[in-house]
């Protein structure tokens, strides 16, 4: 075929999504994803903008977000090298996307908004510390949060020989969170298996 240069052709390519991979999607913080996002120190910010697109790397000593509401996390823009790509991109192109990781994990979750850069006071003191605080304030507004299926990390290896430092909700925890009686613990038995059939 070549090029595949339709949705129908790539759907035809790919077939429907599995119910896991949809169900796990909510449009704002729930308790446990919320508990995942607060364990995870490094992130990845995806912005895009007339010049095309930028991936910077978020990270802090402790959670890198803070959760203003359910539908709102706040990044601190701590001191870094002054391209501002990305702050150029937000001010011009509202869409991001943040990609949280924990050091080994398997899993990361990812959320999908919008943003805007915010130098208020009362934001940025959220984040005072001894050594300062930041020039400015990353607002993103939640459209979606999810859990990312773990066969990259795994095809990869990046935490081999590391166990997750915190109780991680699994994603079985997660879909048994979005749907009652979902059997999130038989899902997360069973992945391992079929992530081992269906790794490459």
């Amino acid at each position: 075929m070549g090029r595949i240069s339709n949705i129908q052709d790539l759907e035809a390519l790919y077939g429907t999504p599995a119910e896991a991979s949809m169900l796990k999607v909510a449009p704002h913080l729930t308790p446990l994803y919320r508990k995942w996002i607060m364990a995870s120190r490094f992130c990845v910010l995806s912005t895009v903008g007339p010049e095309g697109t930028d991936n910077s790397p978020r990270g802090d000593d402790g959670p890198v977000v803070q959760e203003l509401d359910a539908r709102t996390l706040l990044i601190p823009d701590w001191r870094g090298n002054n391209r501002m790509d990305s702050l150029r991109n937000i001010v011009r192109d509202a869409r991001v996307s943040l990609m949280f990781m924990v050091a080994g994990s398997a899993n990361v979750v990812r959320v999908n908004g919008t943003a805007q850069v915010h130098n208020d006071a009362d934001l940025i003191a959220r984040f005072n510390r001894k050594e300062g605080q930041p020039r400015s304030v990353i607002v993103v507004t939640i459209a979606e949060v999810y859990s990312q299926c773990a066969r990259a990390i795994l095809r990869a290896g990046i935490w081999q020989g590391m166990d997750p430092s915190d109780d991680l909700p699994s994603v079985g925890d997660f879909l048994a969170e979005a749907k009652e009686g979902y059997d999130g613990a038989g899902y997360d038995a069973a992945w391992p298996a079929k992530a081992a059939k269906t790794m490459w």
